[in-house]
């Protein structure tokens, strides 16, 4: 389900973004494809550059927020997230533990997290941070770039502008360093080029793709509960210290 909700959201964000789908349809005199309240929205054609008439251009820094400052003392007990539990593919990355703080990349719910070293950016290392207790700020590896959407934009953008192949590309031909030591840079992924459409396109995207991303948070957090479930019961239903029925009983009582 997870996979679905994202693949649906990255299909929009290619359409809205870097396509001009409903744009080039009123171009081309196609019917509408989106719903009646957000076909207006969109311009009826391109301009010079190709983008939607009325859209600006700029840089991912425009949107996007990069290595945002967090106030966190060395000491201070902080979720921490280390390299392997980015995944390679999705946005869940919940293999979080309390550790104190010493240096690292700071992050909050909200941001995506992408590994700049190689092979771990080759890889597709990346996350949409959601699963922090709330108010939390968890840290990190210092290979990880953080990325925080720049309101109005909605949150998980800067998520999707990570899985984006244009993105991916950008980011690894920019790597510089030693063979099998090299990295992207906060100032390369910066200067990625992007088009920057109206506040009510904003606005929009928000409300198509906020409760995607608030779902699969949900689906992870079911994932989670299922998951210490089974780590309790399975050892107790091995040993024959529990039968079925009464596991199931457990379950159904809530422990």
């Amino acid at each position: 389900m997870n996979a679905t909700l994202e693949a649906m959201a990255r299909a929009i964000f290619r359409d809205w973004f870097v396509d001009f789908g409903p744009t080039r349809a009123k171009m081309e005199g196609r019917e509408p494809y989106l719903a009646p309240d957000l076909w207006p929205l969109f311009p009826a054609r391109l301009d010079d550059q190709g983008k939607p008439e009325g859209w600006e251009m700029g840089t991912l820094g425009d949107l996007i927020e990069f290595n945002p400052s967090e106030p966190l003392k060395k000491g201070t007990p902080a979720p921490y997230l280390n390299m392997a539990a980015l995944p390679t593919q999705g946005s869940v990355a919940d293999d979080w533990l309390e550790r104190d703080f010493t240096s690292g990349m700071r992050f909050r719910n909200g941001d995506a997290l992408l590994a700049r070293i190689t092979p771990c950016l080759e890889n597709g290392k990346a996350a949409f941070i959601q699963s922090l207790p709330e108010g939390s700020v968890g840290w990190g590896s210092t290979e990880f770039i953080v990325m925080r959407a720049r309101p109005p934009v909605p949150k998980p953008f800067s998520y999707l502008v990570v899985r984006h192949p244009e993105f991916r590309r950008h980011a690894i031909k920019s790597m510089s360093g030693t063979s099998g030591r090299q990295r992207t840079n906060k100032e390369a992924v910066e200067a990625f080029p992007v088009v920057i459409p109206s506040e009510e396109i904003w606005e929009a995207f928000g409300r198509i793709v906020d409760p995607a991303f608030d779902k699969i948070r949900a689906n992870g957090e079911e994932s989670r509960t299922l998951a210490q479930t089974r780590d309790l019961l399975l050892p107790r239903l091995m040993s024959g210290e529990i039968r079925v029925a009464e596991a199931e009983k457990i379950v159904e009582g809530g422990g």
